[in-house]
């Protein structure tokens, strides 16, 4: 997957996907499906299931729905019908399908949003229909990542299986890297960078840190802490005895802040970096950055060369680790709306068992929008005079789709970059309150008080604009008065509710 949603880069919804894809796979040569309970031809009523996700709607989609209808009614005898929603409007759209009680049998569901859905009622229990029909789902994600999406014990929604952790370090420019000999094997820490972005600047003349993402700070992906769903209230080292502290008075936070100002007025920073719009990969191409801070997976800096254009080497600060937001940024429910449970989780658990549909889910039509290539037997390319930009089926959501593992990788990516991304999944740390989910409701009018305070003084402070001797203060003082100290209140409460009901110490 491209940047997942562990981290990297595709669509930016209001609910934050950050992940890209590199997946995909045919029509026909699929594997059969695990614990689908159905019947090897239709018989009977075919159901159709409305199936909703972010996205653009490519060209081909009708052909490539008909191609996995073939297979549906076969296996399970039910028909979809894929409805792809733009990422701008995914939240409007979707909880108006869900209020008016519209046809949805089956919906992405992003981490951002899931413990508000489950608090509204609006997505169907998933334990028993998992433990009926859903094999392929809980031998793919696994118990460990499975457990990570329960609310009040529950699971309301299955992640699709990709990179489940990240780790935290810095990309750079290997041209430039290269240029001026700069070892990357001595850079290990934060303190090692000031002297190759004094190198760049006085090589280059130009800001050599850019921002991650437009709209993004430059300790957005640097987590030194569990962000434990929304940064107000944090579990520093992913641990700390499991006491929820304010991430925004503590040293650790002053320190970088220091650091990120002392950068800006050496011109290490751009100056507009609190206002930047531009992706790194177009400011890298314009010849406007050298590095960017970046949540990484395996195969990240093939990834991200590719976005930009040139070669790009990735050097980890912070080892990976997987939390609860790493887990959950991409999933899938069931909506109360649907009148076809058991179907619907039916055709979810062939979306993590059965390749064929996850390759045309991702790829499209073998032959039409891919071909095999000789390059392995799990690489694809583009059919000859076909690209990413001509293609009538372009879907880079493989990080989306289900099991993301079943998926072919296009050409020009590591071949092995699933097995590897597995494993990587496997050695994450884990955060001691991975599973854990905050429900704000109890204190929605602070909440909606501190996340103004935050929205003011973040961006400023965390892109070096502002000195935070002076500001750091202000802004502590207005978050108190707006009352982050009782929402870090209920927080522990809940987390600590969670441990003994988890066995969590």
């Amino acid at each position: 997957m491209k940047k997942s949603l562990a981290v990297s880069s595709a669509l930016l919804l209001a609910i934050s996907l950050t992940l890209s894809a590199c997946g995909g796979n045919n029509g026909n040569n699929g594997s059969e499906s695990k614990g689908s309970n159905a019947s090897s031809a239709p018989s009977g009523k075919i159901d159709e299931l409305t199936i909703a996700f972010p996205g653009t709607s490519p060209q081909d989609l009708k052909l490539v729905e008909d191609e996995i209808n073939k297979i549906t009614e076969q296996k399970i005898q039910a028909k979809v019908r894929l409805t792809s929603i733009s990422g701008g409007e995914w939240v409007q759209q979707t909880n108006l399908m869900l209020t008016s009680n519209e046809k949805l049998d089956l919906m992405f569901v992003s981490g951002a949003l899931y413990n508000s859905m489950v608090s509204k009622e609006q997505l169907v229990p998933l334990d028993e229909l998992l433990d009926k029909y859903g094999e392929g789902i809980k031998s793919a994600v696994g118990e460990d990542y499975l457990s990570a999406a329960k609310v009040n014990n529950k699971i309301f929604a299955v992640p699709s299986v990709r990179d489940m952790a990240a780790y935290y370090g810095i990309t750079m420019r290997k041209d430039l890297v290269d240029k001026y000999g700069i070892d990357t094997a001595s850079i290990k820490t934060l303190d090692d960078l000031d002297g190759v972005l004094k190198t760049i600047k006085d090589g280059e003349g130009f800001a050599p840190l850019i921002p991650s993402g437009a709209g993004q700070t430059y300790l957005d992906n640097y987590l030194f802490y569990d962000r434990l769903g929304d940064g107000i209230g944090v579990l520093p080292g992913y641990d700390n005895g499991l006491k929820v502290v304010n991430l925004y008075e503590t040293q650790e936070y002053k320190d970088l802040l220091t650091r990120l100002r002392d950068w800006y007025q050496k011109g290490y920073i751009m100056k507009d970096a609190g206002t930047n719009k531009t992706t790194p990969w177009e400011l890298i191409k314009s010849n406007k950055g050298f590095a960017y801070i970046a949540g990484m997976k395996p195969g990240f800096a093939e990834q991200e060369s590719q976005a930009a254009g040139t070669p790009l080497v990735a050097i980890e600060l912070l080892p990976s680790v997987a939390m609860t937001s790493t887990v959950t940024g991409a999933m899938w429910g069931i909506p109360v709306n649907t009148k076809l449970e058991d179907k619907a989780v039916q055709f979810l658990n062939l979306m993590y068992s059965d390749k064929a549909i996850v390759n045309l889910l991702d790829w499209g039509i073998e032959g039409k929008h891919y071909v095999k290539s000789q390059d392995g037997e799990n690489v694809i390319d583009y059919p000859q005079g076909v690209d990413a930009t001509t293609t009538g089926y372009n879907m880079p959501y493989g990080w989306m789709f289900g099991n993301q593992f079943l998926s072919y990788v296009m050409k020009g990516n590591d071949p092995a970059i699933w097995s590897k991304t597995e494993e990587f999944n496997k050695a994450a740390n884990r955060s001691k309150a991975m599973g854990f989910g905050f429900d704000p409701t109890p204190v929605k009018t602070e909440y909606a008080a501190v996340s103004n305070v935050i929205t003011q003084y973040k961006m400023p402070l965390e892109t070096g604009s502002v000195d935070p001797e002076k500001v750091l203060p202000e802004f502590i003082s207005k978050l108190k008065a707006a009352g982050i100290d009782k929402i870090i209140a209920e927080k522990q409460k809940q987390l600590d509710a969670w441990a003994r009901a988890n066995s969590v110490q």
